[in-house]
Parts: structure tokens; C-alpha cells; sequence
């Protein structure tokens, strides 16, 4: 973050200097967490689900937090008061809303940043991200493809909401050329207000699919809610949209600014020809725009990803990178986040793959192709938790996905959990019969199961939504036997 005065940070968000030196400057990091805190930070105190923040402000302080936002009094905090308080003593600001305060902060520090143009310092180019799926694995190739320009922020995991975004955002400083905001929704409203945090100049869309109809209500209502990013765009701006997505070139009419498309479709502007897989389903294909051609191997598995790398290569391209310079990049890019298509093969000739980090119908049907493909006659294993955040369609989209296991003959279904337990029943209704379908009722089922019956050979996939808890079962199984990555 860029340095700020106590004083300087209220007025940005709205607040008063309650207690401590108005001149205390922040030059650290921006943490919601107190034991993220270090010399020269400041302190957001959130109220959460299972904390609040103002308990911990003390402890943020002695770790060296400059400034903390606080809805409280002062005197509530364990905190010096305002009269007597010495030079550089931390200074609480106190807020109405310290959520919406961490907010006016990201905007009033990336708008300052942006302000500076003129004394030489780099202006961020502002990337927002959003879509049914595909997000994080997006915006770590946006990190890599994009680095070659300068210093690049983007979100750390999953930071896409109205508390990850403005962490993002405050991650920039001086130097910062590009900023990738990642911006996930879970109603009408919520990137528009994403986008007031950090106003984009390129918006990508991915998808809309049907991982959070039962928030949203239908694949329309969620086309509506992914497009506010669109509609964010200034006239300059550039809408990167995918082609292959009916409702997301649809898009391309909510803005003024231009639209460049991407995706398998011959018309996109960017886009993939000649797509193969190798043995460990890493897609190869020739990258296509602006009438020249490049070729890409991707380290990343499952062909459902070429898209993303698509989506990337169209913003490389917007920022000015070369044709040739980004498909190389593409290709070098690695996997940076945990949990989604990770493969691991262990010694003993078990391969497992790692995507329990989320799951939408969408993503359990590509990833379920993927496996197949990946196993080259080898035995496959997909190992499905719940989908969550479905509504009234949860128990027909699990069916569904149990039945597509069996049409693509996947070897053996194991599915964990009462939420998942319709995925079994249209396996067995799609005509798996015998042991090729199971149900095991929690983890630790699933996992005694499982260490009983792999074998050399197989290939496993876990899958669910994150709070399924099927994660920590995909680790233990890849790290089974010294296993290596």
C-alpha cells in the first residue's frame, strides 16, 4: 500500500482520528486478520461470523499496526485514549462500518495510485474477472502471462469478494503496472459494488453456469449479475467475452467499450484450433489472433481450461504483449492454486487428482472428462462430494452427474455424504450396478474405503464444493505411501 497518515485514512473512509497520533503513517500491509499484522500496518476490525476483529486489535497493535479502523470506542479496545497520546502511537479510526470502510479505502488508494500518473508513477491496469467458473485458475494465468509488463497484484486463493477484493486492491503501490481483481457474486448488486472498489479497464467473462442458481434464481438472473462487471467499463475499456457462451457475447451490448471475444468458436477473436491432450490430459493447440498463429502446450490438465488460457491471452494481448511472447508464457504457466485439477502421482502408480476446492455442475462434468481422458485404459476412480449453493435443482443436478459418470464409463463412483447422495442413485439407475457404484456416508468412510480398494494404476479424482471437507481427503490420499507431486 502507499503511505498514509493516520489523518490521511479517515478522511479517505470517512472516519475520525478517535485516539493516538493523526500522524502515525501506515506503510505495511492491510490485514483483517491480526496475526497478518507487521511493523507499519493497519488493522480493519471486522464483526465475523465466528470472531470480531475488535477483540484482537491489541494484539494487531503489538505487532507493530499502525492504524486500526474500528467501530468501537477507543477505551473498548485496550487502547491509549486520545488526550495524552504520545507521538507515533497508533491511531484508531473510528468507522460506522468497518466492512464499507475497508472498501472506500482499496478506491481511495487505487485512485490516488492512479491520480500520480503525472509525477511518473506507473498507472495499474485493472483486470476484473468474473464468471460461473473458471475464476482462480484464470486470474493465475493473467499473474504469469501479464508479469513480463511489470509488477503484477492479484488475488492470493480465492480473494473475490466484498472483503478479498479490497485486500487485493491494497496490495499496489507504486510500481504496480497490472492489478487482476477476481469478482465472484452471490446476488444482483454485488460486482457492481466490486467494481466501484476497483473500477476495471478490461472485464473478462468466462461463463455463466449453474453454480449458484439456487442464489440467483435462474441462468438469466445470473447473466444479469455477472454483466455488471460489462457495464463497469469506461468507453476506453475493453470487455474480453467468451464466444463460445451465448449469454456472455450477449454482453458485448451492455457496454460502450469494445468487445474482443475469445474461444473455440471460429469467429472469436482469440481462439483455440487443433486442440489434443496428452496422456495426462495437458491440452496443446494452436493460438489464434489477428490473422497470426502460435503454438501453446499447457501444463495445465483438463481441455475445460482452454478457455482460461484463451480469456488470458486475450487480455495479454489488450495490454500490448506479443502474439508469440504470450503463447510462449502460456505454456511455461504452472497450477499456483491448491486444489483445483492437481495431480499428484504417487509411487505405487496411483494417480489422484485434486479437485475438491469447489464443484458446480459444470465443473464436475468437465472434470469428469477429464479423468478419462487421463487414464489412457488405466482404471478411474471419481470420488464426488456435495454441490452446494444448487437450491431447488441440487437433487437433479447430483442425479445427473451420477448418470454421466456411467455414460462415460468411469470405473467406480464413490460418493460421500447425504447432500451428494443422489449422484449414487442415478448411477444406479443409469445402469451401474454391482460395486462400480458405492456410497460411504462421511470422509472417514470414504477414505477406509478407498485405502482398501486402490490399486497400482488407478486414477482417482476428488471433487465437491470446498465445505464438503472432501480436500483434506484428496491430500491425505496423494501424500499416501511418500507420494510425490
Amino acid at each position: 500500500m502507499i503511505g498514509l497518515s493516520a489523518a490521511e485514512v479517515a478522511q479517505l473512509v470517512g472516519g475520525e482520528v478517535a485516539a493516538g497520533d493523526p500522524r502515525a503513517r501506515a506503510t505495511g500491509p492491510v490485514v483483517v486478520d491480526s496475526r497478518l499484522a507487521a511493523p507499519g500496518a493497519v488493522f480493519v476490525a471486522l464483526r465475523g461470523e465466528r470472531t470480531d476483529g475488535h477483540e484482537h486489535a491489541r494484539a494487531a497493535v503489538d505487532a507493530g499496526a499502525v492504524v486500526v479502523l474500528s467501530e468501537r470506542d477507543p477505551a473498548g479496545l485496550g487502547l491509549p485514549a486520545a488526550e495524552g497520546a504520545a507521538e507515533g502511537a497508533a491511531a484508531v479510526v473510528r468507522v460506522a462500518d468497518g466492512q464499507a470502510a475497508l472498501g472506500a479505502l482499496a478506491a481511495g488508494v487505487l485512485a490516488r495510485l492512479r491520480g500520480r500518473r503525472g509525477e511518473g508513477a506507473a498507472r495499474p491496469l485493472v483486470v476484473g474477472v468474473t464468471g460461473s467458473a473458471g475464476k482462480t485458475t484464470t486470474k493465475d494465468l493473467l499473474a504469469q502471462v501479464l508479469a513480463p509488463l511489470g509488477d503484477v497484484v492479484a488475488p492470493q486463493g480465492s480473494y473475490n469478494n466484498e472483503v478479498g477484493v479490497p485486500l487485493t486492491v491494497l496490495r499496489v503501490g507504486e510500481g504496480t503496472r497490472v492489478l487482476v481483481a477476481e469478482m465472484g457474486a452471490r446476488g444482483p448488486g454485488h460486482i457492481a459494488a466490486l467494481c466501484r472498489t476497483a473500477p476495471p479497464d478490461v472485464a473478462v467473462v468466462l461463463n455463466v453456469g449453474a453454480a449458484h442458481v439456487g442464489e440467483f434464481g435462474s441462468l438469466e438472473a445470473t447473466a444479469l449479475a455477472k454483466g455488471e462487471l460489462v457495464e463497469a467499463l469506461p468507453a476506453h475499456g475493453t470487455a474480453v467475452l467468451n464466444a463460445d457462451d451465448h449469454r456472455v457475447a450477449a454482453m458485448a451490448s451492455r457496454t460502450s467499450a469494445r468487445a474482443l471475444t475469445f474461444g473455440l468458436e471460429a469467429g472469436a477473436d482469440v481462439r483455440a484450433e487443433d486442440v489434443v491432450l496428452d496422456d495426462l490430459a495437458r491440452p496443446s493447440f494452436t493460438l489464434v489472433a489477428d490473422g497470426r498463429r502460435a503454438p501453446v502446450a499447457l501444463r495445465l490438465h483438463g481441455e475445460h481450461l482452454v478457455p482460461n488460457a484463451l480469456a488470458a491471452a486475450a487480455v495479454a494481448l489488450v495490454a500490448g504483449r506479443d502474439l508469440d511472447d504470450v503463447a510462449r508464457d502460456l505454456s511455461a504457466a504452472e497450477p499456483r492454486s491448491p486444489g483445483r485439477m492437481q495431480v499428484t502421482e504417487r509411487p505405487d502408480g496411483v494417480t489422484v487428482v485434486h479437485d475438491a476446492y469447489n464443484a458446480n455442475p459444470d465443473s464436475v462434468r468437465a472434470a469428469l472428462r477429464a479423468l478419462v481422458a487421463m487414464a489412457g485404459g488405466r482404471r478411474t476412480w471419481a470420488v464426488l462430494g456435495e454441490m452446494l449453493e444448487l437450491g431447488d435443482t441440487s437433487r437433479d443436478e447430483h442425479d445427473a452427474v451420477g448418470r454421466l459418470a456411467v455414460r462415460l464409463d468411469v470405473s467406480r463412483l464413490l460418493v460421500v455424504g447425504a447432500g451428494a447422495r443422489p449422484a449414487y442413485t442415478g448411477a444406479v439407475m443409469e445402469g451401474s450396478w454391482g460395486d462400480e457404484a458405492a456410497f460411504a456416508p462421511d470422509v472417514a468412510a470414504a477414505e477406509e474405503f478407498l485405502r482398501e480398494q486402490l490399486r497400482p494404476g488407478d486414477v482417482v479424482l476428488v471433487k465437491a464444493s470446498n465445505s464438503a471437507g472432501l480436500g483434506p481427503l484428496a491430500e491425505r490420499l496423494a501424500a499416501a505411501t511418500g507420494a510425490r507431486a
